[in-house]
Parts: C-alpha cells; structure tokens; sequence
C-alpha cells in the first residue's frame, strides 16, 4: 500500500496536479451543499453543472489575488495600486459569476420558457453583487490563500534548513581545509629539518607522520569523531614534535576520562599545534606545554597552556588558527561551548568547554 507521505511528496514535486487534486477536493466537499440548494429544482447532473458555474470564478478568483495582485502590487508595497485591481477585480469576477449561472449554467439546465437577466441589469444589481456572489468568490479564495501561503512558508522553511546544512557542511569542509595543509605544512618543515642534518630521527619522525596522515586522511571525514582516537592523534603528534627538541622542552599531557564521547575532528590537534608553535617554536629557553582532558557526564574540558617568549605581544593571540576553530565550534554548537583564552605571567592558555547534551 502506497504510503500517505509518499504520495504528498509526490504532488508536492508535481505542483500542477497538487494544484488539481486540492480544487477536486474542495469541489467534491462543497458540492453536498449545493446539492441541498438545487435539490428542489435540479437532478444530479443539472445540480453539477451549476456547481461548475460557481466554482470556475472562485478558482479564476484565487489565482488572480495569489499570483497577481498579492506578489505584484501589495508585497511590492504598492498598496494603491493593489487595492484598485482588488476591489475592481472583485466586482467583475462577481459579475462575472452571475453571467455564467444565468446566461450559462441555467440555459443549459432550465426547461421550458424563462427569462433571463440582461447583462448590464447584473452589472447594475450591486445588491445581489455584493451580498451574494462577492461572499460566495472569496469563500473559497480566502481558503486557498491560507493553503497556499502555509504550504509556502513551510516549503521554505525546508528549503532554509537543507541551504542551512548544506551551507554548514560547506564552511565546515573548507575550515577543515584550512587546518589540514596548515598542520601538513608545519611537520613536513619538522622532518625536512631533521633529515638536512641526517638525525636518527628522521625514520621515527616520518612513521609518525604516516599514522597520523592515516588518522587525517581517512578518520576525519565525517561530522565527529571518537575522542579516543583524537587523543591518540594527540600523542602522536606530540611525539613527533618532540623530535625536534631536546630535553628542554617539557610537556605534560593528563586525561580524566569517564567516558568516551565524540568530538568535531582536528579541533584537539590544532589547539596542540597552536601551543607548539607559537610557544615551544618561539620560545628559546625550557619551554612547557601543560594538557589536561576532562570528559565526564556534564562536560568537556579541553584545558592547555603553553610558555611564551617575552617577545610575545598579547594583541596577537586571536591569530588565524583560533580563528578558524572558533567558526568551525560556532557552526556545529552555537551556544553549547566556550572558548576562554588568556595570556599572563608568561603563560598562553586556551580552555575549551563542550556542553554534553
């Protein structure tokens, strides 16, 4: 059995027939009622007939306010305008509906010798215009106004939330984009470094490399990724930044891990790479950099710091990189986290905080 939502979806990409299947409706239910006027006059088929002359000017109606005066004029804000095709579009298309029940509809359903109003006597009976068909006209076009303008704004509520996804995905792809080459540009300077000198290194450095281009190249194509799997890409890229440096540079790395849970890709390592390079990088004497996880039922905390030269000036620390991570978190959890930086004492400190839903 054919599914309810398959076949509205089916006329909702069919708009003629979606068009078509709402009058048949609308004709279907409203001809009991004019069965019960004419039932004293006419058979079914003569009944039907009537029905017709009535209904051809109400849907001549609708289409002229929707398409016509409510897009073109009144949206357009051109209201005089919008009011003279109304009121005397109104008043022809009753007129109209009058024509066509007497000088149409009865003709072909009357029997026997009748007099039928002249033309310019039912354009002069504003009575019958105004009390009878004008109500009888907007009956039914106020209904498919109504319909028609919730269909639309529900269409383009769809329309806004898949422009809205796809336009996340989109800035998404292009801020990982960003961060990849950047990373990618940073370790191949580090291994190039070592190999000039023919370090022992280098072999160690550049299995690193593989299991992390493993990590980036085929773990990272998705919205999140497993927390876990981020901290391992985490050690390994702290241990291959440690290659360059002696026993100089300190780095501490705690996790406090209830849980695993699943974070946006790449965001971790480039937090890490921040702190390597704008505080081991440039700093000269011990340098330290200090990371502690925390993932338990309420949060994640993502807390590091790093030393920094004396060099450094506090107007740069919005540099590119957070720049990017913060856009990349603003598309993903909007009010869900915080992102504390501060510089002071020498230090250089990020903390990230991811609300768990």
């Amino acid at each position: 059995m054919i599914k309810i939502t398959t076949l509205i979806a089916f006329f909702q990409k069919n708009r003629a027939l979606e068009h078509i299947l709402f009058w048949c409706v609308f004709f279907a239910l409203d001809f009991p009622k004019d069965s019960l006027r004419y039932q004293n006059e006419f058979a079914f088929s003569e009944t039907f007939v009537m029905s017709l002359c009535h209904i051809i000017p109400q849907i001549i109606t609708s289409y002229f306010l929707a398409y016509y005066v409510i897009p073109e004029f009144l949206l357009q804000k051109r209201y005089v305008k919008a009011a003279g095709l109304f009121i005397v579009g109104t008043y022809l298309l009753a007129v109209f509906n009058r024509i066509l029940v007497v000088h149409v509809g009865e003709t072909l359903v009357r029997k026997g010798v009748f007099i039928q109003e002249p033309i310019l006597e039912i354009f002069s009976d504003w009575k019958k215009i105004f009390f009878y068909y004008i109500p009888n006209l907007y009956s039914m076009s106020l209904i498919f106004l109504s319909v028609k303008y919730l269909m639309g704004y529900k269409r383009m509520k769809e329309e806004g939330l898949v422009l809205g996804k796809e336009k996340m995905e989109n800035e998404l792809k292009t801020l990982k984009a960003q961060l990849n080459p950047h990373f990618l540009f940073n370790t191949l300077n580090n291994i190039y470094s070592l190999s000039v000198g023919n370090s022992p290194k280098t072999s160690a450095s550049i299995e690193k490399l593989s299991e992390i281009l493993d990590h980036v190249l085929y773990r990272c194509n998705s919205k999140f990724v497993i927390l876990s799997s981020e901290i391992e890409l985490l050690r390994n890229y702290i241990e291959l930044e440690k290659l360059r440096y002696d026993d100089r540079l300190q780095v501490s790395f705690i996790t406090e891990i209830e849980n695993d849970t699943e974070i946006p890709p790449l965001v971790l390592l480039s937090l890490v790479e921040n702190a390597f390079k704008h505080g081991a990088g440039e700093d000269s004497g011990s340098p330290k950099i200090d990371i502690h996880i925390v993932n338990n039922q309420k949060e994640f905390i993502f807390n590091i710091s790093n030393t920094i030269s004396k060099e450094y000036k506090v107007g740069n620390q919005e540099n590119i990189g957070l720049t990017n991570i913060r856009k990349q978190l603003n598309l993903i959890y909007q009010e869900g986290y915080s992102l504390g930086i501060n510089c002071s004492k020498g230090v250089f400190r990020v903390v990230l905080i991811i609300k768990q839903i």
